[in-house]
């Protein structure tokens, strides 16, 4: 192999580095038995997030569930009455919203 075609597949492969790295926030909740809402959360790359802040927050910005995904991934809490919006925050880039509205009810 050349040298500078050597060259060429190191900045390729440098350049790609981060492309394999990358991983997408995932976050679902479901409505569960009775007034129960189930949410879990992980990554597109398939990882899990346990120990990941989940916190039920309504629409005048109060916490109403202050939350962290058990060893499982999912978090379960009671569905509370009126507007609010479930945020999964990972971090920085790693944020996922669901509102209340995309949440069947039971």
């Amino acid at each position: 192999m050349t040298p500078i075609l050597r060259i060429g597949l190191c900045v390729l492969g440098v350049g790609l580095a981060p492309l394999a790295l990358a991983h997408n926030p995932i976050c679902q909740c479901e409505a569960g038995d009775g007034e129960e809402i189930v949410c879990t959360g992980g990554f597109s790359d398939g990882s899990g997030a346990p120990g990941v802040t989940l916190d039920v927050i309504s629409y005048e910005e109060e916490v109403l569930v202050p939350g962290k995904l058990g060893e499982d991934s999912r978090l379960s809490f009671k569905r509370p009455d009126g507007e609010f919006y479930v945020l999964f925050d990972a971090g920085p880039g790693h944020v996922v919203e669901i509102d209340h509205t995309e949440i069947a009810a039971p």
